[in-house]
């Protein structure tokens, strides 16, 4: 099997895109619906005989594309994208759970998707047990008869800590219960989850996929691992299509009838991005390693945070899990919200913006904005204090990303 980036670049067959004209890169299917040559042949696709696109907001020739091209990195039985890393959570949790079940989860999470389980899932009667992902005993305490699932980030945005996927694959497997694995900050390049025992890995493809920060979407890969039969919600489908059965459940009925589907225009410019990802990843732990070794010697800097850092006690299993190398995120603490402010209004080259894993090196001071809908006692059980910054590192040059942020955090 070809290399990674070869089969980023090339696809998994190493084939001409667009076999009808020889075109290197594929055609965009900018359509919504497609022609059949009769109604018998229309009626088996929707009825699932025929394999065929008859509605883009199910499948897409040009989505299509990406999923493959995932998949063939990945690793998995099937990959479905969707309109964002949001949709990609919460259309597999909806594919999982129910009312009346529950769901455990990090304590430290992303804002959105803590936001997305307490604020907009509950209402429609889920659960979501909070519990500390290191703590592997609370782990198994939290889980019951009415457990869906256990969720994940591989490395939290932004308290960096670094789950233990095989240590927690163990547990859920135990209990029959599937790992979904949140696996933006590190991907399939850095951390091959499905390997470490997660069951779905879930990619906002916005992210590093995407690189220049152009288009947002979100990727669900099943890397059948899990026996669909032991899901409730899944039992019915597993019966006709046994491993199939989570990517088939998205197909014909959650991801169809929720309706986040990834425009084409976007799944092409991702397919674009996916081919120099590689080369962006290495580029940004770089930067974020060289970033982290001078701001820790930086006056006025408090505490820094990052794997990549022999004091950081995720410091072994981040290298171990990430293949030596610790993502492109990193966090330092100023003395209040008031000295951030005025970082972040000093700096010339780093933008002042949110997203991470973009091409360029962003800064934002996530308590007054992406967590910003929790009460200050909440964002800092959140691990979230007033005086963090967090940098997403870019692949501009590391001197460039030093001095700015020298003459910031001076200025402040």
């Amino acid at each position: 099997m070809n290399g990674f980036a070869t089969r980023a670049v090339h696809g998994a067959g190493g084939g001409v895109a667009d076999q009808a004209h020889g075109a290197l890169r594929g055609p965009v299917y900018d359509t919504v619906s497609f022609d059949f040559a009769s109604a018998e042949d229309i009626a088996a696709a929707f009825a699932g005989r025929k394999a065929a696109h008859s509605y883009s907001r199910i499948t897409n020739p040009t989505v299509a594309e990406l999923e493959g091209r995932v998949q063939s990195l990945a690793g998995g039985v099937g990959v479905v994208a969707l309109s964002s890393g949001m949709a990609a959570i919460s259309t597999a949790i909806m594919a999982l759970a129910g009312a009346g079940t529950n769901i455990v989860a990090a304590r430290s999470l992303f804002g959105n998707t803590t936001s997305l389980l307490t604020h907009t899932l509950a209402p429609w009667g889920l659960e979501t047990r909070f519990v500390d992902m290191d703590d592997h005993a609370a782990v198994a305490a939290a889980m019951d008869a009415d457990t869906r699932a256990v969720f994940c980030e591989s490395i939290t945005n932004p308290q960096l800590e670094v789950a233990d996927i095989p240590a927690l694959a163990a547990i859920c497997r135990e209990r029959g219960v599937p790992l979904v694995v949140d696996n933006t900050a590190t991907t399939f390049y850095l951390c091959r989850a499905g390997e470490l025992g997660a069951d779905i890995e879930i990619v906002s493809s916005t992210k590093y996929i995407s690189g220049g920060g152009t288009t947002v979407g979100g990727l669900i890969i099943d890397h059948g691992s899990f026996p669909w039969s032991k899901s409730p919600r899944l039992a019915e489908f597993a019966k006709g299509f046994g491993p199939f059965a989570f990517i088939v459940a998205l197909r014909r009925e959650i991801s169809r009838n929720i309706g986040a589907c990834l425009a084409p225009h976007n799944a092409w410019l991702q397919t674009l991005g996916l081919e120099t990802m590689a080369l962006r990843v290495e580029k940004s732990c770089h930067n974020a390693l060289a970033l982290a070794r001078f701001l820790k010697q930086l006056p006025g800097v408090r505490a820094l945070n990052y794997p990549g850092l022999p004091g950081s006690p995720y410091h072994e299993l981040a290298g171990n899990q990430f293949g030596g190398r610790y993502g492109g995120i990193l966090t330092f603490e100023l003395a209040g919200r008031r000295e951030c402010f005025a970082c972040l209004d000093r700096l010339r080259l780093i933008k002042r913006a949110t997203n991470i894993n973009d091409n360029k090196t962003l800064a934002i001071h996530p308590a007054s904005t992406i967590f910003t809908e929790f009460s200050q006692q909440e964002r800092e059980a959140m691990g979230v204090g007033e005086g963090m910054i967090r940098i997403s590192t870019g692949i501009e040059d590391s001197e460039d990303l030093q001095r700015d942020l020298e003459q910031a955090i001076g200025s402040a």
